[in-house]
Parts: C-alpha cells; structure tokens; sequence
C-alpha cells in the first residue's frame, strides 16, 4: 500500500489545501492529512479544532485520513509506514524554505521522499494566513475555504 503523508498546520483548512489532498488521494492508496502541533506559531485554531475542520472538509474521500501528530514529520511518516511526504507549493518564494525541510528529512530519514504538488491555478495565490487576514477584517473568505471552515472562522472571530 503507498502511503502519503500530507502535514501542515491547516490554520485554517482552505480550499488549496483540499485541491492537494484531492489529488494527492488519486496517486496514493492512502493520504494522510497530519495537523501539526506547532508551538512556534500562533494558531487561531486548536489542533482539534483544526483537526475536526479537515475531517469535514476531506469526508468525501475514502482513502484519506485526518490525524494529528507532534514531533519531527520523518519519525511520524516512519510510524505511518509512509513512503512519501506530498507539500504544496505555490509560488518560487514557497520553494526555498520547502527544499531545506525536504534536503533536512532526507538527511534524517532517507528512504521517506518529498513530493512538492502546485494547487490549481485558482488556488496558487491563496494562504490561511491570507484567509484569516480577510475574515478578521470582515471580508467574505466563501470562495477560499470550504463551508465548514467559514462558519468555524465566522464563530471564532466573533468571540
């Protein structure tokens, strides 16, 4: 069985994030959806907040899970039996932070590879940072995230 790991903080999940799980589902038997545990960022959502918000947007696909992890992503995939770690990139300014991270697992663990995927042209603009920016200053995110994540993002910010 191949098996993909797709981490991120998903802080929001939007709808680039879902393009890449999609696709990535159509390659693999099995996609892993692992929400990072972070403590250098400052998430507007917790990691089961988070966690939930992927489950429901990804439920349509039947071989992609949602799961959380803390810890280095290699030990993680490892643990998972993955043979690959999928990460979306969107623009040259996403590749070079991206390569250091996929150089730095092989170098850990050299038998996971690092497969970079693009977001459809309509995503390849789109960010959660982007996305909570929009939604903080009352802007309409409906075309960026899927249904669930606005609601969650209309409750959150009007606490």
């Amino acid at each position: 069985m191949r098996t993909v790991i797709y981490p991120g903080s998903f802080d929001p999940f939007t709808n680039g994030h879902l393009d890449v799980a999609e696709r990535a589902a159509k390659l693999f038997d099995r996609v892993i959806v692992a929400v990072a545990h972070n403590p250098d960022k400052r998430a507007l959502f917790s990691q089961a907040e988070r966690k939930r918000q992927a489950v429901a947007a990804l439920k349509g696909l039947p071989n992609v899970e949602v799961t959380t992890f803390k810890g280095l992503l290699v030990n993680f995939a490892k643990a998972q039996n993955a043979q690959a770690i999928v990460r979306g990139l969107r623009a040259v300014s996403d590749f070079e932070f991206e390569f250091q991270l996929a150089l730095m697992n092989r170098k850990l663990e050299a038998e996971i590879e690092t497969i970079f995927m693009m977001p459809r042209e309509a995503y390849i603009f789109l960010s959660s940072k982007l996305v909570k920016e929009i939604a903080t200053l009352g802007g309409d995110v409906s075309a960026f995230v899927p249904a669930n994540v606005e609601r969650a993002l209309r409750r959150k910010l009007k606490k």
